[in-house]
């Protein structure tokens, strides 16, 4: 347990210092190697299948879809679990890293590779809100909704297929050239640690009312 715990913090403290060395990159205007290295790549993507496939899948990260999913899904989770807190563990927390990626980009203040404002790309880059986002909203749907399945192979399919899904969201920007791939990578690390935070928060309120 000790020798996890250790693994987990060390895992935790590399990718901490990775993203610090990007932001004072970015703040110093330069490119990480990572964004130097993977820029042609990108730009041979342009009209081709997978930018069209990019452009459809960003649409769901996007605030026309995310309100009304965590609208609907939040009264769903009122619903099958007949208790306020999922509903408002999901709603309350895709919110609150909404404010927060809105938090860190004003502070990091990096400008993006271009700007799209049909496809919701506008204002600073880092760290990138569809990867960051996602990660929370789907995350702990995908969560409360493996709580009531009982089979385990069916609870892995669920669980890898918003995986998939959220992946596919944030990898879109980078498709479509709204985001360099530092942004997408950061935000799925950073709304990752939102996740397990919540996931906790969740924890401790289960086992606070059982022993109530």
């Amino acid at each position: 347990m000790l020798h996890k715990r250790a693994l987990y913090l060390t895992m935790t403290g590399i990718v901490i210092l990775i993203i610090g060395i990007w932001v004072i990159k970015i703040y110093k205007e330069q490119l990480p190697l990572v964004d130097m290295w993977t820029r042609d790549f990108v730009a041979n993507l342009q009209d081709t299948a997978v930018f069209d496939f990019s452009r459809a899948t960003t649409e769901l990260g996007s605030r026309s879809f995310l309100i009304p999913f965590t609208i609907i899904t939040a009264f769903f989770l009122f619903y099958i679990f007949k208790d306020w807190f999922p509903a408002f563990l999901l709603s309350g927390g895709t919110l609150g890293v909404h404010l927060f990626n809105k938090f860190i980009k004003r502070l990091v203040g990096r400008e993006r590779p271009s700007i799209w404002e049909e496809a919701n790309a506008e204002g600073f880059s880092f760290p990138s809100g569809h990867a960051m986002i996602p990660v929370v909203c789907y995350g702990i749907f995908a969560y409360y909704i493996s709580k009531k399945i009982k089979s385990t192979k069916l609870k892995l399919f669920i669980q890898v297929l918003f995986a998939l899904l959220i992946f596919l969201i944030g990898f879109s920007r980078y498709v479509i050239n709204v985001h360099y791939l530092t942004d997408i990578i950061a935000g799925f690390f950073i709304g990752f640690g939102c996740l397990l935070l919540l996931i906790s928060i969740d924890k401790w309120m289960v086992k606070r009312r059982t022993q109530s």
